[in-house]
């Protein structure tokens, strides 16, 4: 049965339009003390210069120059299970990818310094957004010798993001003082989709999408801090995010690009903090991201593109955790996260997401009066997910060839995606 020929291959490259790209990317990965809390009350405890990556208003709580930095080792594990889709010659199954994902090492730098009892400000690098998965592997492989893989849903995803701040605070009285701060993003990505297409004869391999494109957009945060009193304190912030521009090779539907357009989520959260006892204080956070702005990507010059429309939802977290001082050496911490997933009604086998569980815990080790070394340890499961793609190819596939039924479209698999955060900082007061 000879279904595909020159011609099926120039129209499956001109439909792959609709599936090209997914995301769901935020990390939370900025420091090892976040991290060992589960990041709970990170917007307002301000225990180290790290605070920078969550509420600039917070620099208004030191009263000496800190710094800060560190490295977060993000060992991220994504299982693709039974990729299948129906038809009327039975389930037509393409395989499993067991390992999706590579391991990331994740750095972060954290400056703050008071000018006097009023102002202070402070430099940081640290990352908000990134994301890498491989399905390509699944790409080449054909079913019954002539169906061939949802090649416009697999292959190569990969997005790395470094956010450079400068922000500065200013104590308005004893109890409420604020900040702001402006983002310089770099970021890059890779995107790939392709893989064989059968011809009646040998399999040819074909590229529907090829990006390699980095860029550099702008950004902000405000924030504000209300402290009750020495034990008791709260903090807000907002995070406003660009529309990311990247320039590169930008190859899409035969087409040759200039841009690829992202649009990021704004963040806004606020946190807690409240010591209890001498020893042993309580913190927590709610966040919010807006991935509903994550409405679609584009493609731009020489002409504009839709790459996909998506249909994101905002997402919250929540997060509560506990730190105790157990010696003038020692402090110890823990915490739980419930992270929302993103995916509304359009779901991807490209970025599994589904809702994730943090438990967390970590410590602080004190070297002498001015420096300290911080230790985190995270461990985020997700939930397996059923999940359904809609495939172009295959729809092309189903349209001329009827009698494979009516449903050759619509690619079923079962996703997980779990990870552990190992990460370690150092601290030194001057």
């Amino acid at each position: 049965m000879k279904i595909f020929n020159k011609t099926l291959i120039a129209v499956s490259v001109a439909l792959v339009s609709t599936q090209t790209m997914a995301a769901g990317f935020q990390i939370n990965a900025q420091s090892a003390t976040g991290i060992g809390r589960a990041f709970a009350g990170d917007a307002v405890i301000a225990d180290n210069a790290s605070v920078l990556s969550r509420n600039p208003a917070a620099m208004a709580l030191f009263d000496e120059k800190q710094l800060s930095m560190g490295l977060t080792y993000a060992d991220v594990q994504v299982e693709v299970q039974d990729v299948f889709v129906n038809s009327n010659l039975g389930e037509l199954h393409f395989g499993n990818v067991d390992d999706g994902a590579e391991a990331k090492v994740i750095p972060n730098f954290y400056y703050v310094s008071p000018v006097n009892d009023k102002f202070a400000y402070g430099v940081a690098m640290f990352s908000n957004f990134g994301t890498g998965t491989d399905t390509t592997e699944l790409s080449n492989n054909i079913a019954m010798g002539a169906i061939p893989a949802p090649i416009d849903l697999l292959g190569k995803t990969e997005v790395t993001t470094i956010n450079f701040n400068l922000s500065a605070s200013y104590r308005i009285n004893d109890n409420f003082s604020v900040g702001a701060g402006l983002d310089v993003i770099y970021g890059s990505g890779t995107l790939t989709r392709g893989g064989a297409m059968p011809t009646g004869a040998d399999p040819v391999h074909v590229e529907l999408v090829d990006v390699d494109a980095d860029g550099i957009a702008f950004g902000g945060i405000v924030g504000a801090v209300y402290e009750i009193n020495a034990d008791n304190r709260f903090g807000v912030s907002y995070r406003f995010s660009p529309e990311f521009t990247a320039d590169g090779t930008v190859m899409f539907a035969g087409t040759d690009y200039q841009e690829i357009n992202i649009p990021l989520p704004d963040i806004f959260q606020v946190a807690g903090f409240h010591q209890l006892t001498d020893t042993f204080a309580l913190h927590y956070t709610a966040q919010m991201t807006t991935w509903g702005d994550f409405h679609e990507i584009t493609v731009t010059d020489p002409a504009e593109a839709q790459l996909k429309k998506y249909a994101w939802d905002d997402s919250w977290l929540f997060s509560v955790g506990g730190t105790y001082t157990l010696t003038d050496k020692w402090t110890l911490r823990a915490g739980y996260m419930f992270d929302q997933g993103v995916v509304g009604e359009v779901s991807s086998i490209s970025i599994p997401d589904s809702d994730r569980q943090w438990y967390t815990m970590g410590a602080t080790y004190n070297l002498s009066k001015h420096t300290s070394l911080d230790f985190g340890i995270a461990f985020v499961r997700g939930e397996e997910t059923n999940l359904t793609e809609q495939s172009s190819v295959l729809g092309l596939v189903g349209n001329l060839n009827p009698a494979l039924g009516d449903d050759l479209s619509t690619v079923h698999a079962t996703t997980t995606s779990n990870a552990t955060y190992y990460s370690i900082q150092y601290n030194y007061k001057f």
